[in-house]
């Protein structure tokens, strides 16, 4: 199973890098320690989204059109709403856990699964998305190393780990989690959904990006990490005006 190797692969990353890597003196999330790795690692993801993904999201943009996709990304939205519900009662966040609890059960029923944001309409409750990533840091802990992992793309340590723990706690994975057949059928076909969902939404900006870079590595590196200082860390933002760079085209499992 995905996950299981997964899991498997960020407890032997985890014990690798716990010795000492992460220190409170040195700001690991502007270091590059593995960067041979890592270029090998974001070339093969370029290569894959050349011949893969980015076919496979213009195929989809070409087949459907913005209402259709529109709902299936609030299907897609709708299904995580637990997740963000969770973290935010791991925050301390009350409000906004309820606020996301409210939101799923309004969307799910009155909004056909999603498709309809009824929760953010008539009833005024907006959108309060979070995620494990967003608990760590909370709790004051360290971003550890830049890491780009195949398919999975860029990360630290501690946003990989997170994307672990919101893995577990999705709601798709915890109905599906006694029978493994019907897990896999239902899992992956997922997974590649939501991939396919967010490469079709950053079309241009990845090929904007890809045409005004000269280390297209570099650029993507500094602006993945200078994104993440906008995340609140034990309470306090660090750095307040950040690009607004979205990279999270990763698996929500």
């Amino acid at each position: 199973m995905l996950t299981k190797r997964c899991m498997t692969l960020a407890v032997v990353l985890g014990v690798c890098f716990s010795a000492g890597v992460v220190r409170a003196d040195i700001p690991v999330e502007n270091e590059d320690k593995f960067e041979g790795f890592n270029r090998a690692m974001f070339g093969f993801n370029m290569t894959l989204d050349e011949y893969v993904l980015e076919p496979l999201a213009k195929g989809y943009r070409a087949i459907t059109n913005q209402y259709v996709r529109d709902r299936v990304s609030g299907v897609l939205s709708n299904i995580v709403e637990p997740v963000s519900a969770v973290n935010h009662l791991l925050q301390g966040d009350v409000v906004k856990s309820g606020q996301n609890i409210g939101r799923f059960a309004l969307n799910s029923t009155l909004g056909l699964l999603g498709m309809y944001d009824v929760a953010g309409g008539g009833w005024h409750l907006a959108p309060a998305k979070t995620n494990f990533d967003e608990t760590l840091a909370t709790w004051c802990v360290k971003d550890g190393p830049y890491l780009v992992f195949p398919v999975l793309g860029m990360n630290t340590m501690r946003s990989f780990s997170g994307e672990i723990v919101d893995g577990f706690a999705n709601p798709l994975y915890i109905a599906t989690y006694g029978d493994s057949n019907i897990n896999a059928k239902v899992l992956y076909p997922y997974a590649g959904l939501v991939m396919i969902s967010k490469r079709e939404k950053s079309i241009e900006f990845i090929d904007s990006f890809k045409q005004s870079s000269v280390d297209l590595y570099a650029i993507s590196r500094s602006a993945f990490l200078q994104n993440r200082k906008k995340m609140a860390r034990c309470g306090v933002v660090e750095e307040s005006a950040t690009p607004d760079y979205d990279f999270d085209f990763d698996v929500e499992e």
